[in-house]
């Protein structure tokens, strides 16, 4: 029971680092095969661009129908990847909780 409830746990962190990867891996990709469409969202509007706006503006790219519109199935695949990580990184932690509340 131990090494189920561990390994659900393991699971549950790897998953959630999994999202962070995943975002990190489009935002490479966008920078590197559509370059134009990057500079919309690493564009300042008025001020020197900083790291946090740059994140806030990925974020609504990756919930945003633009990423698929663009047909690049490696985007769409590292974009599934950061959509359903989290899910499956929560269904670990609470498996592990019921594991543990089992016990």
């Amino acid at each position: 029971m131990i090494v189920l409830y561990l390994s659900l746990l393991v699971a549950g962190v790897s998953l959630f680092a999994l999202s962070f990867v995943a975002q990190y891996r489009l935002a490479a990709l966008l920078r590197q095969r559509y370059p134009q469409h990057w500079q919309i969202i690493a564009a300042a509007d008025h001020a020197r661009p900083s790291a946090w706006r740059r994140w806030a503006r990925m974020q609504q790219v990756l919930r945003s129908p633009a990423l698929p519109a663009l047909g690049d199935r490696a985007i769409d695949r590292w974009r599934n990847l950061w959509r359903l990580s989290p899910w499956l990184g929560w269904l670990c932690w609470l498996g592990a909780l019921a594991t543990r509340l089992s016990s």
